[in-house]
This record gives C-alpha cells, sequence and structure tokens, in this order.
C-alpha cells in the first residue's frame, strides 16, 4: 500500500471513529458460521485479528457452525445494531444455502447490515491428463458430444464446487454426471487416480498436483485472472463469456446499524486489507483481498445469491442442504 493511500486511509478511520462517539468501548463478538480451523475460519480469524489492532479493542471470534451455516448467521440477525455483534460470512452461507435449504428463519438480503467485501478465492478447473481436452472450448465441446459421460467431482452435494459445475454445465448446453466426496481431500484423490474426469478446486488443494503433471489445470473461475497462476485463463475467456464463480467473505452487522459505526468499521477493514501482511496471508488460502463500500458488498451480495438462485432451480436442487 503506497503512503498516499495509507495516510488517507488512517484520517479516515479517525474520522468515522470520533463521528461514531467513543464506539467502542468494549470487546466486539464476531461469529464465525463454521467450524475451527477450516479455511473460512483462517481467513476470519487472520481479518479479525488484525482488525482488533485497528479499532484498539478486542474482537473475539465465536464458531457457531450448523446448518450450512444458517445457525451462526440467525445468531447476529437477532442480535443488538450496536456496533458489538458482527458476522463473518461467506457465499455459502448468504448467496447459496438458502436456496438449498429453503428453511431460513430471515432474509439474508434484509436481515444483515453490509459493512464490507473482505476477499474472494476462486476455483480452478483441472482434469485428468487422460481427457482429451487441453482448454475450456475443447472440454465444452467433449461435454456436447457426450452427455453425462464426463463426470466431476465435488466436495459434496451442495457446495460450491458442486454449483459451479452445474453452472459450467448450464452455461456450456451440456451435461455432465456429478459425483460429489465427502470434502475436497478424497475429491482430488479420485480425479488425480482417473476415477472421474475433471474438478473446480481451490488452487491451493491442487495446485502440487497440476506442477507434477497429475492435473492438468485449463481455467480459473473468477472474473480477472488471479496473481498466484496467472498464466491460466478466465474461464469466461476461455470459452465461456460472463461466467464467473468465487468463494467470497464479507463482514456484516445485523440490520439498522448505525451509518457512523458502519463507516468506522469499514475504515478499519480497508485499511487492514491493503497491508501486504494480509494479502500475503489470504494468497496461502488462494484468496485475495477485496475491500471497497458497503454498497459495493451489498451489489455483490445480490448480484451472487440472484445466479445461484437460478442455478439451483434450473438444477432442481432445492432442499438438498441440511
Amino acid at each position: 500500500m503506497n503512503a498516499q493511500r495509507l495516510t488517507f486511509l488512517v484520517a479516515l478511520l479517525a474520522a468515522a471513529l470520533a463521528v461514531a462517539q467513543g464506539w467502542p468501548d468494549r470487546a466486539l463478538r464476531a461469529v464465525v458460521p463454521f467450524p475451527p480451523g477450516g479455511a473460512a475460519d483462517i481467513v476470519a480469524r487472520q481479518f479479525l485479528g488484525r482488525l482488533s489492532e485497528v479499532v484498539g479493542q478486542p474482537v473475539v471470534v465465536d464458531n457457531r457452525a450448523g446448518a450450512g451455516g444458517a445457525i451462526g448467521a440467525e445468531n447476529i440477525a437477532r442480535a443488538p445494531a450496536d456496533g458489538y455483534h458482527l458476522l463473518f460470512a461467506s457465499s455459502s452461507v448468504l448467496s447459496i444455502n438458502p436456496h438449498l435449504s429453503g428453511r431460513a428463519s430471515f432474509d439474508v438480503l434484509k436481515s444483515f447490515t453490509p459493512v464490507v467485501l473482505v476477499g474472494h478465492a476462486p476455483n480452478v478447473l483441472v482434469v485428468h491428463p487422460s481427457v482429451p481436452a487441453r482448454d475450456v472450448r475443447s472440454l465444452v465441446a467433449l461435454a456436447r458430444a457426450k452427455p453425462d459421460a464426463l463426470a466431476y467431482a465435488s466436495n459434496g452435494v451442495g457446495t460450491l464446487s458442486h454449483l459451479t459445475g452445474e453452472l459450467f454445465a448450464q452455461r456450456a448446453g451440456a451435461r455432465l454426471l456429478h459425483v460429489p466426496y465427502k470434502g475436497a481431500a478424497p475429491a482430488v484423490v479420485d480425479t488425480v487416480a482417473g476415477n472421474v474426469a475433471l474438478l473446480f478446486a481451490a488452487y491451493p488443494s491442487v495446485s502440487g498436483q497440476v506442477r507434477a503433471g497429475r492435473l492438468r489445470a485449463l481455467a480459473v473461475t473468477s472474473a480477472a485472472r488471479i496473481a498466484i497462476a496467472p498464466e491460466l485463463p478466465t474461464v469466461a475467456e476461455a470459452g465461456l463469456p460472463g461466467f464467473e464463480s468465487s468463494q467470497w467473505w464479507g463482514l456484516y452487522g445485523p440490520a439498522g446499524l448505525a451509518s457512523a459505526v458502519v463507516e468506522a468499521l469499514n475504515a478499519a477493514a480497508n485499511r487492514v486489507l491493503g497491508t501486504d501482511e494480509m494479502r500475503r496471508s489470504l494468497a496461502l488460502e488462494g484468496a485475495a483481498p477485496a475491500g471497497g463500500t458497503p454498497a459495493a458488498l451489498a451489489a455483490h451480495h445480490r448480484v451472487d445469491f440472484e445466479q445461484w438462485g437460478r442455478v439451483v432451480a434450473k438444477a432442481k436442487l432445492a432442499g438438498v442442504a441440511p
């Protein structure tokens, strides 16, 4: 981050904290609706730990997993909008699972106050070397020519890797055979073994296999190329225009959070996300920082929510989530 931008963010944060009239004067609680130790929890703790340093108060992580993240999200949806109760949520919790379960007791678009888009992590499309496709266009042609002949692995029914495969098939006008696994590790193992043809996976989980030639990487699912593998085109530029699928994380408060607190939190978060340390930490998870305004998070969330709603409806997947 250059010195001029850092100076601007520090000044913005100081002004926002002053407007917030003494907030915060005690510890904040941030619900992370995932079990401890997973990738999302790791990213949350890295980000929230640095956020604590900037706001000058502890940010206590409260892991409340269950029901696809709905338990933790509901806890904050029903919490006081006092600036001391926050939600660190992902796209799976706020964009995908509501369409799959249909049982949420809150409205994901109305029950929270957006604060900041923390970061995003695309998947990479990999195929077994035996697959006679060396780019996205040839893979699409192969899938169209042989409906249901190409099997793709996923981390489980209703996961982002599953729905990314569904989105790919829908945009390609093809039919793929979905083979769900209980997590990323067995999905990668069976793809390397050639038991399934392809996989949409987090880059760190397959990068070693790609380097060793045991998997062939064709493209990344983000809107832009990624710094960790700049040689890989996006799916959109490689043959399916407009294609985008990435895991993302956002910081939210309950609905009705005071604008002064939102501004202070947003300024603090952008200061954290602009550091080289945060960028390096996220890169280890195959992710990149985002930042920006609360309005930008709200817009991003709505677009993503509507996309996965269409995918779930077309694939007739409603009711598959816990």
